[in-house]
C-alpha cells in the first residue's frame, strides 16, 4: 500500500510535508520520531482497541440500505459511523490521539472544530481520561452549531469562539496553531482531520483506519469477499474519507468516489471546493491545494456545512485527485439538502450534512444491479436539525 501512502517526509507524492514556524519546530519533530513507535506498541494496541470496543461501540454497522439500493440500482452498503458515542468517525481519532498525548508526557490538551463533532469527541476523551481542553470554534459555528458547543461545555472543556476571518473552521484552526505556540511543551494538540504538518495527516489516517479494516471483514460477512466495486465518503479536511479507504488505496479493483462541498456552486465565489478550485500552496503547516488568490492570500471557503468550509485539503487526498485514483464531485447545498431527506424518509436514518455531501453524488453515478458500493453515513443528524428545519422539503 506504499505507492498512494506517505513518505518518510511525510509527502503523498508532491503534497504533504511540515512547515511549521521554529517555536514549534521541536514539538513536532517529537511526534514525528515518536508516534509510530507509541501506535505501533502491543500496549497502545490493546488500550485503544478495548477503548473503541467498549466505550465507543464499534464495531459500526455496515448496513444494506434496501429502500436506496432500489432507487439508485447497486447494493448500497451504509458504513454507520452516526452510530459512534458522540455520534461521528472523530472519536475514532480523538481516542487515539490522547493515549498518545499521554503517553509523551504533556498535561493539557487543545483542538478545532468546525462542525462541533471533533470538538465533542476531544471534550469527551479530555473528561475520559481528566485532561483540561480548550476548543477553538470559529463564532459563526458556534452560533449554527449550539447543541454542539453545550454538548463541549457540559463534559467540562472551555470553549473559545474565534472571532477573526470569517469565524469558521480555517479561523479556529489559526487560533489553535497561535495557542500551541505559546505553549509547546506541555501542550498536544488534537487535530481531527488529515490535515496540518506531518505526521498529522499520517496519524489520524491510521487511527481512522479502523473504519476500512472492518468494511473488509464486514463484507466478507455479507457478500463473501472483502472489497467493494465502490468507496464513497464526503472530504472536507478528509479524516472520515482517510479512513474509509485507507485499506483499499492500491487495490484497483475498488473506485474511490469523494464528495466535497460545492456551496452555491464552485463558479459562485460562495464554495469550499478546495479540489475543484484550489491552486498548490500551504496552509496549516503542509503542501496541499488551497483557495487562494492569484498572490497566495486564502479566499473565505463557504459550504452550508460547518464540517466542509476549509479552504484546504489533506495531501493525500489532494494527491489521489491529482493522480486519478479518486474521483472527487462537488456538492451544492442543495444537492446536499435534498440527499439529507431522501436518506431519512428512505430509510430512517438522519445523516449529518457532510455525510449528505456524500450521499448526493449517488444520482450522479451510473451503477450495474451487482456493484457492491460502501458509502460512509459520517456523522448523525441532530445537531444540523435546525438548518434541516429551515427548509422542511430537502430544498433552498
Amino acid at each position: 500500500m506504499d505507492r498512494h501512502n506517505t513518505d518518510t517526509n511525510g509527502f503523498y507524492g508532491e503534497f504533504g510535508g511540515a512547515y511549521v514556524p521554529e517555536i514549534l519546530y521541536k514539538t513536532v519533530e517529537d511526534l514525528r520520531k515518536s508516534y509510530l513507535d507509541i501506535i505501533e506498541s502491543d500496549d497502545f494496541r490493546r488500550e485503544y482497541h478495548a477503548l473503541l470496543r467498549d466505550y465507543v461501540g464499534r464495531p459500526s454497522p455496515l448496513y444494506l440500505a434496501r429502500r436506496m439500493s432500489q432507487r439508485y440500482g447497486c447494493r448500497l452498503y451504509l458504513k454507520r459511523e452516526d452510530l459512534n458515542h458522540t455520534g461521528a468517525h472523530k472519536i475514532n481519532n480523538a481516542i487515539g490521539q490522547i493515549l498518545l498525548a499521554k503517553r509523551m508526557g504533556k498535561r493539557r490538551i487543545i483542538a478545532e472544530t468546525g462542525a462541533g463533532q471533533h470538538g465533542v469527541a476531544t471534550a469527551t476523551v479530555c473528561a475520559l481520561m481528566d485532561m483540561p481542553c480548550r476548543v477553538y470554534m470559529g463564532a459563526t459555528d458556534v452560533a449554527r452549531q449550539h447543541v454542539n458547543v453545550e454538548r463541549m461545555r457540559m463534559l467540562g472543556a472551555e470553549v473559545y469562539p474565534v472571532e477573526s476571518g470569517n469565524k469558521t473552521l480555517k479561523d479556529a484552526t489559526n487560533e489553535a496553531i497561535r495557542d500551541w505556540c505559546c505553549h509547546p511543551a506541555d501542550t498536544f494538540y488534537i487535530i481531527g482531520s488529515t490535515v496540518g504538518p506531518h505526521p498529522y495527516p499520517d496519524l489520524v489516517a491510521r487511527l481512522q483506519s479502523v473504519i476500512s479494516a472492518e468494511i473488509k471483514e464486514q463484507l466478507m460477512q455479507h457478500e463473501g469477499r472483502d472489497y467493494p466495486d465502490y468507496l464513497m465518503a464526503c472530504v472536507g479536511g478528509g479524516s472520515n474519507a482517510a479512513g474509509t479507504i485507507y485499506h483499499y488505496l492500491d487495490d484497483e479493483r475498488v473506485s474511490i468516489v469523494l464528495g466535497e462541498a460545492g456551496g452555491m456552486g464552485i463558479d459562485s465565489g460562495k464554495t469550499a471546493a478546495t479540489i475543484h478550485c484550489g491552486t498548490l500552496g500551504i496552509i496549516h503547516g503542509a503542501r496541499t491545494l488551497v483557495m487562494q488568490t492569484e498572490d497566495g492570500q486564502i479566499t473565505e471557503p463557504y459550504s452550508i456545512s460547518a464540517g466542509l468550509d476549509y479552504p484546504g485539503i489533506g495531501p493525500l487526498h489532494a494527491h489521489l485527485a491529482s493522480c486519478g485514483r479518486a474521483t472527487v464531485m462537488a456538492i451544492n447545498d442543495d444537492e446536499a439538502l435534498k440527499a439529507a431527506f431522501e436518506l431519512t424518509r428512505l430509510e430512517g436514518i438522519i445523516p449529518a450534512l457532510e455525510s449528505a455531501h456524500a450521499l448526493a453524488m449517488l444520482p450522479k453515478m451510473a451503477f450495474k444491479p451487482d456493484d457492491v458500493v460502501v458509502l460512509t453515513v459520517s456523522g448523525r443528524g441532530d445537531k444540523d436539525l435546525a438548518t434541516y428545519l429551515q427548509y422542511p422539503n430537502g430544498l433552498r
